[in-house]
């Protein structure tokens, strides 16, 4: 008899699907701030947003159903230095992330 896994496991991500997906949440972000951010700044911001969710995986994995928690999660611990390293208003890009993802 073969033992079929669960379509709904609380596996956690690969690092590969933590990457993509800051990558695209940020890409999201910046669309909706209309303003340009250079290129290497959104990679410097990729860097430290998956660092990040990557010293928090547990948490987030157990709140991952919940966005508005996710989203005040990064307004928390992420927005404030990447702000910081975008040179924008910090309340503009929280919102422009809660906009984005969803939160």
């Amino acid at each position: 008899m073969k033992m079929f896994q669960e379509k709904h496991t609380s596996s956690l991500p690969s690092p590969r699907s933590i990457r993509r997906a800051c990558g695209i949440e940020l890409y999201r972000t910046v669309k909706r701030l209309k303003q340009h951010v250079p290129p290497s700044l959104v990679k410097q911001a990729e860097e430290l947003y998956v660092k990040r969710v990557i010293g928090n995986l547990m948490w987030i994995t157990e709140n991952r159903s919940n966005r508005k928690v996710l989203a005040d999660w990064w307004d928390d611990e992420i927005s404030e230095d990447i702000a910081e390293l975008w040179n924008v208003d910090r309340v503009k890009l929280m919102q422009a992330f809660r906009d984005a993802f969803g939160g």
